[in-house]
C-alpha cells in the first residue's frame, strides 16, 4: 500500500492553488485511488486567502478536510504562518521563496524553497508558479506516476486553452529540475 497524501495548498486567491489541487486530485483518480479535493476561499476571493485540501489514499477517506497535512505548498506569508505548525513531523513543505522570505524554524520536517513566481516570470510562464511548486512536490514525494500527473494536467486545463497544457508541462519540469 502506498502512503497517503494529505496536502494543503495555500496562498492568495488568483495564484492558482485550487487549480494545482485539482491537477493533484485528478492524478490520484487516474491511478484509481480514493481522492478528495476541498477548496476554501477567504471572503475576498482574488487577492484574499485561498487554500485547498487534497487527499489521495488507497483506503476510503473519512474527511476531506486536512488538519495535519503531510505535505504543504505555500505561496504567501499569511498562509505560511497559518499552516507551517500544522504539518506532521516528517512532512514535506514547498515554499515559494519569491513570495515568502521567512524560513522554517522546525527541524522535524523537510522544507524546499523554490522561487517559483520569479522562475515562472523569467521562463515566460507567468502565473504558473503554482505548477512549478507542484512539480517540486512531485519530485520529492512521487505521490503518483508521471503519467498520472500528466493526466491530471490534461483533465484540468480547459480544452479551450490547449496552449496552456504545454506551458503547464514546462512548469512541472521546471519544478522537478529545481
Amino acid at each position: 500500500m502506498r502512503p497517503d497524501l494529505n496536502l494543503i495548498l495555500a496562498g492568495f486567491g488568483g495564484q492558482g492553488l485550487l487549480f494545482a489541487g485539482k491537477v493533484t486530485a485528478y492524478a490520484g483518480l487516474a491511478e484509481g485511488r480514493e481522492v478528495s479535493w476541498l477548496p476554501s476561499y477567504g471572503p475576498e476571493m482574488r487577492g484574499g486567502t485561498a487554500n485547498c485540501s487534497v487527499c489521495i489514499s488507497d483506503r476510503a477517506i473519512g474527511s476531506p478536510l486536512v488538519l495535519n497535512p503531510n505535505a504543504l505548498i505555500v505561496m504567501n506569508l499569511p498562509s505560511f504562518d497559518k499552516f507551517i505548525d500544522t504539518v506532521k513531523p516528517g512532512g514535506t513543505v514547498v515554499v515559494d521563496s519569491s513570495m515568502v522570505s521567512k524560513k522554517v524554524e522546525r527541524s522535524d520536517i523537510n522544507v524546499f524553497y523554490v522561487p517559483a513566481t520569479k522562475l515562472a516570470e523569467e521562463s515566460g510562464l507567468k502565473g504558473l508558479g503554482n505548477i512549478i511548486l507542484l512539480g517540486k512536490l512531485f519530485k520529492e514525494l512521487k505521490f503518483c506516476s508521471f503519467d498520472a500527473l500528466n493526466t491530471g494536467l490534461v483533465k484540468s486545463v480547459p480544452a479551450s486553452k490547449p496552449q496552456m497544457l504545454e506551458f503547464n508541462r514546462r512548469a512541472i519540469q521546471l519544478g522537478m529540475d529545481s
